[in-house]
């Protein structure tokens, strides 16, 4: 199971939801909270066994995570495994790099490590709406 931050109030998950002008639901702060203690990027069987006693549906819960990314509350990247695994987005989370520990499987962001933004060239035509970067090696539990 991943490692969890210390608790973060609902009422920040709650303010942050308000703030999109869209409606507040109660699987939609339980996810985001979920989300704001989290340390690493978790998979959605993660993130469901963490909801605890209480779990949602899989399909409330794959909704509430497309939804708060379509939002830019949460970010998705996908591991070599071909598995999404989702993280808060922070206030300032522009492009930057990810970790994936071959070891674990843990998927880390890098803040201070930037990604190449959208300033990619591609053939004339293509426009970019996004780039990943991902380094790959161990994590300091899976030396």
């Amino acid at each position: 199971m991943p490692r969890m931050r210390r608790t973060t109030p609902a009422a920040s998950a709650r303010d942050r939801l308000r703030a999109t002008g869209e409606r507040v639901t109660g699987a939609r702060v339980r996810v985001l909270e979920f989300l704001m203690r989290a340390d690493c990027a978790l998979t959605h069987p993660e993130i469901e066994a963490g909801l605890g006693a209480e779990p949602l549906d899989r399909v409330t819960l794959y909704r509430v995570l497309d939804w708060l990314v379509a939002q830019g509350l949460a970010h998705r990247v996908a591991g070599d495994d071909r598995v999404r695994r989702f993280s808060m987005a922070g206030d300032a989370h522009g492009h930057h790099a990810h970790f994936q520990c071959s070891g674990c499987g843990r998927v880390l962001c890098l803040p201070d490590a930037p990604a190449p933004g959208l300033d990619v060239r591609v053939p004339r035509g293509f426009r970019p709406e996004a780039v990943e970067l991902t380094v790959r090696g161990r994590c300091a539990d899976c030396r």
